[in-house]
């Protein structure tokens, strides 16, 4: 744990429910606003209700206690858990041996053991390892936490002492003191090691922003300033080079302190030396060429008197004996004391999110070429410890079964508990993938012996550092009738989908193994863990739930089904009967495949999780079944290569939403039509009266006026959905009838206050995983998207209080006619309850072998429509949504890994990419969706090609592999017409040439096959995949037709392979295109790296605090925003440690609202860490790390220091031509950015070149009219302004005055604006003009006004950054914020604060990134 840097806060901020009441609102509604989000808020993601019947009191709290432990801890419960996470912290004195004693900041929860990292991390005590702390002469427990130990208060004194060694100590010294002298060696970055990675931040920024003071000056001279980008930046360029990609870090040519520093051969010590406490023995070359020989001993180090061949343990003389290594070298070797205390300077002072390990590896696709140095901890860890026994654990190897299973089982009762569990739940999960991913690679390499070694390769299993390992191949005919080998290959990565499902319900009692899925060298490998006592027992016995055979024979369990049914309603999963081998009926609460497994440690295991989500019709021909007609019409259903293809989590979710709006739009509908008849008969009976008060439990909500009710019913029957096949004709034409005869009436204020409430229970979704916006409702433009629901359509409320109603009590009360109301409205939808809207799925309809009884046929029926359904949903709305967002620019994919995500938010899978293409190539708007579509044909291609590469490796021996992926390369990238592979030249050939056999490795034949590729050959290859795996018509047959009718850049096609594939190359400029020598060599390739999927754990109770912060923020609340997201950051920091992706959120949010108010060094300083994390955790290039560093620059800007925010400026448009090149909408941002810049510093013509192409890509992809053109054309108006060429200035904000007028109209202030510019403008040209006629008519005589050329003032130019940006200030007096407040207020207490969950997303986040200028 870090908490001791400055950088993460170590208290929390203060924000206790009195703070906030200091406002002068009532502290009550405070209280409760803040108490949500701590003791209630996880509940609602926990407990997930499947449509409305989540208003059932009873099963709401009795599913709480299931789904999350906590069945509302009632108020006290609340307070404390409030008080609980603000412990202060206090301060310690410590002293260390020959240092003067210093205050350490440390907080209660901390363990001892804390302290001691920090010792050991600090300039002056950091080559100390074996010591304990003492309080008052006692030794303090390093596992104990800071506020159980007695006397330990403010001020008191901590002494260090030095403790005697043991051979654990001693080994953990020397690796300590390598780890210091490699500290600023990238080295293990580059390789991929132990959780480092890159970052170039500093290299831009000079070292830390932080200190913004000492370059203050440098901002306000403008003339030092130097503003010329390199050419490849500027607009226009064509070349894309690498090298640029990552800069040498001066800091990194690393100071040497000793030239070598290993084991000596003489370890370990014989008995009698043991005996005289030798503990190892190291020898040693100092910079100064002497060789010297270390004994470590009990008491410390010190020289003795062996040489390389002799051996003599006595000490030498003198024997220099230290307890520290450090200080032994440093009195030996003088060179060795003087770069030693250089490099912990320069360690210190790098900033520490640089050096903290990530939470998972990330791995670069490039590299320089490394000096591969000698290192005895390297080498001992090859061998030892990594073949799994790890020396920090006692017990030595991991039960990572048993540690991933008792993390689940802790308590989660409360706040703290619930991030000690989240904290321990993702600790072990990051370390059992990295284990998991050793292994992996080990298996691949040949280092690990198979368990059933008698088989043949491709069948062979394997058990290492207790995780077991299987190949992604189709074994023994498992997967035959499913596709084979390309099932057994989907198989693991659907099985790791449904692992993340159940583990985010989290059921108690239910377990699933830790999985992880590895893609290395052309293998798919599968690392789960053990379930205990699995090993002994044959299969059979052993599987009490499911089926092992895919449906021929298949068992049930009590036990299995409770705990499923528990899992049924948020994965919408129906519980249903098969057959077995005896035609008995078996009930089930999965999908055949699940298997239930008792462990020895009587443990529920499930798992192959495979079918978890229903299958994806679209991709699978059943005889006899006809899809509907919009799938039909898509050309679907379409042969895939296995039939495992299922539809997303994501999918169902909005599917589901989907249908519950058209369930209650249609309970809404009959509503109205039952009132209107019942008012037109005028004498009602009394009894329908007394009836009508129950079903609406308000007699005073009468329906609202008529033509409101026909709208509705137009809305209702609008929405362009397959599933509104499901209502017949009739019904609507009585219903639009009926709505004719409606009486006017006011519905009361009270309905509608109470039933928002009751909003967000309804449609929040539970399992939602965070990344996806809560509101994309399925893209049918839904008239309750964003909005109220009981604004949007009359009757609604009625219908909804009704649907609660009936699930609440058994229906007993409620007049049948309601009831039937909510039976059609079910039926119509096909819920399958008839009381309540309740949508599930059978997962396993159509699946091979699976038998249903005769009495379900109905029910089977209905469920192949439902998936029918959700399959033409999926064509008909999600399609469409991605691609209207992708218009409108709400989704900005800018490379492969962007698009992917975008198509997965929306629930379909990239297998339909190529349908996504098709979309957009006939679309009239195509234009400006040219640069999705260059993203998808570059994924489309990497894709395929990385589907070849993967049996094309297997084909290749370890020896031959770098030639192979070499000559790979050049056969898809490089011009060279006839590339021809360099068969190694073998480097030891033998005389005896016909005597050497070969390795054979798994699957491999004829190990030079691969050298015959051909570039068309390959291109072929590549083309036919698209058309058979995408139904893709690709019009190009070599990399360089690609290029030419696509417009992609060879550049991104290598990235993107080199990601998806785990090749390193080597960073150097590659000629692509010369037709004279192949663009790679064996050289050039580095690395192979695995590519590895595995679940995130969340951290559930920091993500709500970060929901409720951006809902208050968009609220306008900034101050209490701000509280909730620095709350929300301790918790992230709590349980993921410093680094993760959702902590870099955070921060960016944060600085954002920094920046808003008016807090600009924190501003920075929160960016800072942002893009530093971002580089660490996504990759230097990653698409994330691009916008970090535009939002850095603002900021940058904002404190005057001009410079660093245009290096940063210039590093993420370089960053984006190598990622997207330049036709990108996110393009003319950046370009407007770095063109104001540049204006401010007056350099105007540069300033022109990025303003004119930000322009012109502002008008290719938002349409000449669009607000942003209009905004692009007043920037570059202000540049010819400065630069004295008034006509093109008119020009330009003519036009932007012309858009203004008809978009906005005359009275709008921007149009005012433009033209008191265009009027200031036309002075100043007359007034040019005068001056010019008078210098013609007089000559050098002339008398000349002296006319005003200003340069901009650095406050106008920040204000237009602002504005591209989409930072809005608004100036208000402070009483109008007073009263905006007030009214926020009270409209906040009319909705719940439930809401925020609703609309709650990054992307939809009013302040955030994409905020348009336009509406």
């Amino acid at each position: 744990m870090v908490s001791k840097t400055d950088d993460i806060p170590a208290s929390v901020p203060n924000c206790t429910a009195v703070d906030l009441a200091e406002d002068g609102e009532t502290p009550e509604s405070d209280r409760t606003a803040l108490k949500k989000p701590c003791a209630c808020e996880h509940s609602a993601a926990a407990v997930v209700m499947n449509g409305d019947a989540g208003h059932d009191q009873a099963e709401e709290a009795e599913s709480k206690q299931d789904g999350s432990g906590d069945a509302d801890p009632g108020d006290d419960g609340n307070e404390q858990e409030v008080i609980v996470i603000q412990d202060t912290g206090f301060t310690v004195k410590i002293q260390a041996p020959g240092t003067e004693p210093f205050d350490l900041q440390v907080s209660p929860q901390e363990m001892v053991q804390e302290i001691h990292q920090v010792l050991m991390d600090r300039e002056d005590t950091c080559h100390r390892t074996c010591f304990s702390l003492q309080l008052d002469g006692n030794v303090l427990d390093n596992f104990a936490e800071l506020k159980s130990i007695e006397g330990l208060q403010e001020g008191s004194l901590l002494k260090v002492v030095e403790e005697p060694y043991t051979v654990r100590e001693a080994r953990i010294h020397v690796r300590h003191i390598r780890d210091l002298l490699k500290s600023l060696d990238p080295s293990d970055a580059y390789n991929g090691v132990d959780c480092n990675s890159l970052s170039f931040l500093s290299v831009f920024t000079d070292g830390d922003l932080g200190d913004s003071g000492k370059r203050k000056k440098k901002g306000s001279e403008l003339e030092q300033i130097d503003c010329t980008p390199p050419e490849h930046i500027l607009p226009g360029s064509k070349e894309r080079p690498i090298v640029p990609l990552q800069p040498q870090n001066k800091d990194w040519k690393p100071l040497q302190c000793l030239k070598v520093l290993t084991m000596s051969g003489w370890n370990p010590p014989p008995g009698n030396r043991k005996m005289h406490g030798d503990l190892m023995y190291l020898s040693v070359v100092t910079v100064e060429e002497r060789n010297v020989s270390i004994t470590a001993s009990t008491r410390g180090f010190y020289l003795n008197q062996s040489t390389t061949y002799t051996f003599n343990p006595k000490p030498a003389n003198p024997s220099f004996l230290s307890h520290s290594l450090v200080e032994l070298l440093s009195q030996i070797s003088p060179a060795f004391k003087k770069n030693f205390t250089a490099l912990q300077k320069k360690r210190v002072q790098r900033h520490p999110f640089e050096r903290i390990a990530t939470p998972f590896q990330v791995y670069s696709w490039t590299a320089p070429q490394i000096d591969h140095a000698m290192d005895c901890v390297r080498a001992e860890d090859a061998y030892t410890s990594r073949l799994g026994y790890e020396e920090h654990i006692p017990g030595q190897t991991r039960d990572w079964n048993e540690e991933l299973q008792t993390t689940r089982e802790l308590p989660r009762k409360n706040l703290p508990e619930r991030l000690l569990r989240e904290r321990a739940i993702f600790k072990v999960h990051s370390d059992f993938a990295a284990a998991a991913t050793r292994g992996a690679m080990a298996v691949i390499d040949g280092n690990v012996m198979a368990i059933n070694p008698g088989e043949e390769t491709r069948m062979q299993m394997f058990i290492w550092n207790n995780i077991f390992f299987s190949l992604g191949f189709d074994v023994r005919d498992h997967y035959k009738e499913l596709g084979g080998d390309a099932a057994a290959h989907a198989a693991p990565t659907n099985d790791l989908n449904g692992v993340r499902a159940y583990g985010a319900v989290d059921v108690e009692g239910l377990y699933t193994l830790g999985t992880v899925v590895v893609d290395y060298r052309g293998y798919r490998v599968t690392a789960q863990s053990i379930i205990p006592g699995i090993l002994e027992r044959e299969q059979e016995q052993s599987v009490i739930y499911g089926s092992i055979d895919f449906g021929k024979t298949v068992v049930s369990h009590p036990k299995y089904l409770e705990l499923l049914e528990k899992t049924s309603r948020p994965l919408k999963v129906q519980r249903h009967c098969v057959l077995n081998e005896k035609d008995t009926a078996v009930e089930l609460c999965s999908s055949v495949e699940c298997k239930g497994i008792i462990g020895n440690d009587g443990r529920h295991y499930i798992l192959d999780l495979l079918r978890t989500f229903p299958p994806d019709l679209n991709f699978l021909l059943v005889e006899g079944e006809e899809l509907s007609p919009e799938s039909q019409k898509q050309g679907f259903p379409r042969q895939h290569r296995h039939r495992l293809a299922c539809l997303r989590q994501e999918l169902i979710e909005a599917f589901v939403e989907h249908r519950y709006l058209l369930f209650m739009k249609m309970a809404a509908l009959q509503l109205m039509q039952q009132k209107a008849n019942k008012q037109s008969k005028t004498a009602a009976l009394p009894e329908s009266i007394s009836a009508e008060s129950v079903s609406d439990s308000k007699p005073t909500a009468a329906p609202e006026a008529s033509e409101k009710a026909s709208d509705a019913a137009t809305q209702a029957f609008d929405s362009p959905t397959s599933s509104e096949s499901t209502l017949t004709p009739e019904d609507t034409a009585e219903s639009e009838a009926a709505l004719g005869h409606e009486t006017p009436t006011s519905e009361s204020q009270e309905t509608s206050a109470t039933d928002r409430s009751a909003v967000p229970t309804v449609t929040t979704n539970g399992t939602h995983e965070p990344t996806i916006p809560d509101s994309q409702n399925g893209g049918c433009d839904s008239p309750l998207e964003g909005k109220d629901a009981d604004d949007a359509i009359p009757g609604l409320a009625q219908a909804k209080e009704l649907a609660e109603s009936l699930a609440a009590d058994d229906g007993s009360g409620i007049d049948p006619k309601s009831r039937e109301v909510v039976l059609n409205a079910c039926k119509a939808v096909g819920s399958i309850s008839n009381t309540s809207f309740d949508i599930r799925f059978n997962p396993d309809i159509f699946s091979p072998g699976v038998r249903f009884p005769e009495d379900s046929a109905e029910e089977i029926q209905k469920q192949k429509q439902l998936l029918k359904d959700a399959a033409a949903f999926l064509v008909s709305c999600q399609i469409p949504s991605l691609i209207k967002d992708c218009l409108d620019h709400t989704a900005l994919p800018m490379d492969g890994a962007t698009l992917t995500e975008a198509l997965h938010q929306r629930g379909f899978n990239v297998r339909y990419l190529g349908n996504v293409l098709e979309f957009v190539d006939k679309m009239p708007a195509k234009p400006q969706l040219e640069h999705v579509y260059r993203i998808g044909i570059t994924e489309l291609i990497t894709r395929c090609t990385k589907h070849i590469f993967k049996t094309y490796l297997q084909g290749v021996e370890l020896s031959a592999l770098s030639a192979a992926v070499s000559h790979f390369l050049n056969c898809f990238l490089s011009s060279f017409p006839d590339a021809v592979a360099h068969l190694p030249a073998d480097e030891l050939v033998s005389r005896k040439k016909n005597k050497r056999r070969r390795n054979r490795v798994p699957g491999g034949g004829d190990n030079t096959a691969w050298a015959s590729l051909t570039p068309s050959e390959l291109w072929k290859s590549i083309t036919s995949e698209a058309l058979s795996y995408y139904h893709f018509t690709l019009q190009c047959d070599s990399a360089d037709q690609a290029v030419e009718k696509y417009g992609l850049q060879k550049i991104t096609l290598l990235r993107e392979i080199s990601v998806k594939t785990g090749i390193q190359i080597l960073i150097k400029e590659y000629n692509f295109d010369s037709r004279h020598k192949p663009a790679f060599t064996e050289e050039d390739i580095l690395n192979i790296f695995p590519v590895v999927k595995h679940v995130n754990p969340k951290a559930s109770d920091a993500f709500h605090f970060f929901q409720s912060g951006q809902a208050k923020v968009q609220q306008g609340f900034l101050k209490e925003g701000c509280e909730l997201i620095n709350e929300a950051l301790n918790l992230f920091n709590n349980v993921y440690g410093a680094m993760h992706v959702e902590i870099c959120a955070c921060l960016r949010l944060l600085a954002r609202l920094n920046y808003i108010i008016g807090d600009h060094p924190e501003a920075l300083s929160n960016q800072q860490k942002a893009v530093l994390m971002s580089e660490r955790v996504l990759g230097i290039e990653h698409p994330n790390t691009i916008q970090e560093y535009m939002h850095l620059a603002l900021y940058c800007f904002a404190n005057g220091q001009l410079s660093t925010a245009l290096k940063l400026l210039y590093r993420a448009r370089y960053l984006m031509l190598l990622v997207c090149g330049e036709d990108h909408p996110e393009m003319a941002l950046l370009d407007s950015n770095i063109g104001l810049v540049l204006h401010g510093v007056m350099e105007y013509d540069l300033s022109l070149r990025f303003l004119e192409n930000a322009l012109s890509i502002n008008s290719k992809y938002h349409g000449p009219r669009s607000l942003k053109v209009a905004l692009s054309n007043h920037l570059v108006a202000r540049v010819y302004e400065s630069k004295a060429e008034f006509r093109s200035a008119l020009q330009h904000e003519k036009e932007g005055y012309t858009i203004y007028k008809n978009q906005v109209g005359e009275a709008h202030e921007k149009t005012k604006e433009s033209s008191e510019y265009l009027k200031y403008l036309t002075q100043q040209a007359v007034a040019l003009q005068r001056t010019m006629n008078e210098i013609y008519k007089n000559g050098s005589n002339a008398s000349i006004m002296p006319l005003k050329f200003t340069a901009p003032s650095m406050a106008s130019v920040l204000e237009q950054l602002n504005i591209i940006n989409g930072i809005i200030f608004i100036p208000l007096s402070q009483k109008d914020l007073e009263n905006l407040k007030a009214e926020v207020q009270r409209r906040q207490q009319l909705q719940d604060s439930g809401k925020a969950e609703e609309h709650q997303e990054d992307s939809q986040l009013v302040l955030d990134d994409k905020l348009p200028v336009d509406d």
